[in-house]
């Protein structure tokens, strides 16, 4: 990603529309209240992306404990590499992931992406980024928007 970001900002060419370089950056992102909870509900989108690599069927499944039993090395290594840039775990961890990916890409915005099988989950996530956002700055004014 930074490489993509440092190319970005190098070739940049002023245009009409927008005289300096804005970068955007989407970034998968599940916050929960501990680190292992937040990475058994990444098992989530692991399964997805793994039923992508396979062409299977794309629903998202419920999360599980352990992904180890259903993958083989090829496609942990596949998914591992699809997803290398989620920052998943608990409110502190999720902090330094953001202030990490802000810091090492100079982005402008970040779009936080949140796949996980119950709603209430995705919420909660949500919730929590949008308080770290506002704590560290990454959004001014940070509305309370998810109820």
């Amino acid at each position: 990603m930074n490489a993509a970001a440092n190319f970005y900002r190098e070739r940049f060419q002023p245009s009409e529309e927008l005289q300096n370089p804005y970068l955007l950056v989407a970034v998968p992102v599940i916050a929960a209240n501990t680190d292992a909870a937040a990475q058994r509900l990444f098992t989530a989108p692991q399964q997805r992306f793994l039923r992508l690599i396979r062409g299977e069927s794309l629903e998202l499944l419920p999360p599980v404990d352990l992904m180890e039993p259903l993958w083989s090395d090829v496609e942990k290594a596949a998914v591992e590499n699809r997803l290398d840039a989620a920052i998943v775990g608990s409110d502190a961890t999720v902090q330094a992931g953001l202030e990490k990916l802000v810091s090492d890409t100079h982005t402008d915005e970040v779009i936080v992406v949140t796949d996980t099988y119950e709603h209430r989950d995705r919420m909660d996530s949500y919730e929590r980024v949008a308080r770290i956002a506002a704590e560290i700055k990454l959004v001014p004014n940070v509305e309370r928007r998810f109820k």
